[in-house]
């Protein structure tokens, strides 16, 4: 009876160590990298507009945490063992988020992950998020179909495409993921500019 317990008990072990299941490898986890220009407050009159944040509509292959990369023709792959914190969309929108706070333009700001109304609303479609390949240069691509739209009744009021290059001298994760940051950061500013200057023209008139 001992005999066959613990050839019961060895029987078990084996198993387990001959899980069907491939094991994970550990991966990188990278953050956005935080802003480096030293971006100070814009000292012009504060809007009183308010804006909501919305994660930008996205491809499957960009919505989630892999650092994709284009490394020839149509090929979309990613970086072995290396991540982002958060998926793309999430990580544009934050980046957005902070770039809002810093210009002080724009004061009363919320995202999409509260129920709170607001004005005007901007979002849109990522379209890249991505090192792509031509050759042996490489550099990180941002594009976004920018909308901004009426809380209310989500109507469209103005639309635009920015996209922003970052040429990269170093393909290592570590440099590509200071890229992403770097032309991020680019973007950000001129989505900051362009939604105050539309938000002065569509902006809905303050209630009395």
């Amino acid at each position: 009876m001992k005999l066959a317990h613990l050839t019961l008990l060895a029987g078990f072990a084996l198993v387990a160590s001959c899980s069907i299941f491939p094991k994970t490898e550990p991966s990188d986890v990278y953050r956005l990298p935080s802003v480096q220009s030293g971006a100070s407050a814009n000292h012009s009159t504060p809007q009183r507009w308010s804006l909501r944040l919305a994660k930008p509509q996205t491809s499957e292959a960009l919505n989630n945490p892999k650092i994709a990369v284009i490394p020839q023709g149509d090929l979309i792959s990613s970086y072995k063992a290396s991540r982002w914190s958060d998926p793309a969309p999430v990580l544009l929108r934050n980046r957005l988020f902070d770039g809002f706070q810093r210009d002080g333009r724009v004061p009363l700001l919320s995202t999409d992950d509260s129920n709170f109304q607001a004005d005007l609303e901007l979002g849109g479609n990522l379209q890249a998020f991505q090192t792509e390949y031509q050759g042996t240069a490489a550099s990180v691509v941002v594009r976004l179909d920018a909308l901004l739209v009426r809380g209310y009744d989500q109507r469209i009021l103005a639309s635009r495409r920015f996209e922003v290059r970052q040429p990269l001298s170093d393909v290592k994760v570590p440099a590509v993921v200071t890229g992403f940051g770097q032309a991020s950061d680019q973007l950000t500013a001129q989505v900051v500019a362009w939604t105050v200057e539309q938000g002065q023209k569509v902006a809905p008139p303050l209630r009395p």
